[in-house]
């Protein structure tokens, strides 16, 4: 297995894992356990979170948002966001362009 696509934690009850990218896309899948939480954070990449599987509330910038099985959000570039799963959850995410910070590549 590549040095991507391996299971790692990322905050507690949170797993993910992040795929080969592209030259300036890349996606990554990320498991919630029931009550887990995304930190409220910011990056200069737009993404794009699909969620394959549960229920999470989203914000984003402020506003509040449902997330279930099959829909998608947008999630601007500088946008402040996070996420609670309110069931156990699996989400997969896009972002353009890169985010080096998740590949091991500074910033």
């Amino acid at each position: 297995m590549s040095e991507h696509n391996r299971w790692e934690a990322a905050e507690p009850g949170v797993t993910r894992r992040i795929f080969q990218p592209g030259e300036s896309l890349m996606m990554m899948e990320v498991h919630f356990e029931a009550g887990a939480e995304g930190a409220v954070h910011s990056h200069e990449q737009e993404q794009l979170t699909y969620c394959l599987e549960g229920q999470l509330e989203f914000t984003v910038d402020g506003f509040t948002t449902l997330l279930s099985a099959g829909e998608t959000l947008v999630i601007p570039s500088r946008a402040v966001h996070g996420c609670r799963a309110l069931k156990p959850s699996k989400l997969l995410d896009a972002f353009t362009p890169l985010r080096m910070d998740l590949l091991g590549r500074g910033e």
